[in-house]
């Protein structure tokens, strides 16, 4: 459980010092979606829970991913960039 904890605190930092790049943008918030979700999945364990609010959890999960994959691939190909830094987005 704490190593759970330790591998969500290492991941957000990484997550805020390593912006520079989308697809690892996406890479770090789907380890902390797995953290997450691991966390989730103990809690329910251990006081005997019905695992179907970790279900719609992995579901969620998995939409966020699709979107975040047809969203990289779109800025490759009609932009031509695939840097964070670059968005301008308001």
């Amino acid at each position: 459980m704490i190593l759970n904890f330790l591998m969500f605190f290492f991941n957000f930092i990484g997550l805020i010092m390593v912006r520079s790049h989308y697809l690892m943008v996406l890479i770090s918030l789907e380890l902390i979606f797995i953290i997450l979700f691991n966390l989730i999945y103990l809690y329910l364990n251990f006081f005997n829970f019905e695992y179907y609010f970790g279900l719609v959890y992995l579901i969620l999960g998995v939409c966020e991913s699709c979107l975040g994959l047809s969203l990289l691939v779109y800025l490759v190909r009609k932009m031509n960039l695939s840097y964070v830094n670059s968005f301008f987005l308001c």
